[in-house]
């Protein structure tokens, strides 16, 4: 329960800053903070986590991760369904206060509500096929930083840094395209307060395309980083 606990609260901590900067913060008049503060704002929620939790759950915070952690030998199947649940609850409760934050202004509009989206609903018009190759290549791409920076013959202490800085240069590259989710937690947390309903109609993609980006990322390191017997 402890862990499922870590991992309820540091989900909530990654989608209330980084969500939470891009609703509140991004597009502030003159002082907007951009996607540059956007995706250091998911950057820091992880590294900060990672050295308040990680030593409690491993600090995943994100159903991708878990299952590419599994994937790659360092997760037991069996607690998959309670990380997952803790993550996507942690997520949720973070969209909720994000909500009542953000709706305390007199002129809110929800809009997207920091969702993912691809096509009419992508920052920058990107079409499905774009959204889908993203998200998988991205979400690849962080497992093999979080599995390598985590090997015990990386450096010691320092594996926070690597990954958050992944995920912040993750960020920097894909906005545009999705938002950026590579964590379905993430995704489902917003698009249920964004209007329309096209967030919810679209969130499919990312769920699918974080998993399989996870497993190929993880067994793309089991590949290249499995010593010789």
């Amino acid at each position: 329960m402890k862990q499922l606990g870590a991992e309820f609260f540091g989900t909530f901590w990654l989608v209330l800053g980084g969500c939470g900067s891009a609703v509140l913060a991004a597009g502030f008049p003159e002082l907007g903070i951009g996607f540059v503060g956007v995706s250091l704002a998911f950057g820091l929620t992880v590294l900060t986590m990672a050295y308040a939790i990680g030593h409690i759950s491993g600090c995943h915070l994100n159903p991708a991760v878990s299952i590419g952690l599994w994937a790659g030998g360092r997760f037991e199947a069996a607690k998959l369904p309670g990380y997952i649940i803790a993550q996507v609850l942690g997520a949720l409760a973070a969209g909720s206060v994000l909500y009542l934050i953000a709706s305390g202004k007199a002129d809110f509009i929800a809009g997207g509500f920091a969702s993912n989206g691809f096509g009419e609903h992508s920052p920058g018009g990107y079409s499905m096929t774009s959204a889908l190759i993203c998200e998988v290549v991205m979400t690849a791409m962080f497992l093999i930083v979080i599995l390598g920076a985590t090997d015990k013959r990386a450096p010691a202490g320092f594996a926070p840094i690597a990954i958050g800085l992944c995920l912040t240069l993750i960020h920097l590259i894909s906005i545009p395209v999705t938002n950026t989710s590579v964590n379905p937690a993430r995704s489902t947390g917003v698009a249920v307060f964004a209007d329309g309903g096209w967030a919810l109609s679209q969130l499919w993609l990312f769920w699918a395309a974080p998993i399989v980006g996870a497993v190929i990322g993880a067994a793309i390191y089991r590949f290249i980083a499995e010593e010789k017997k």
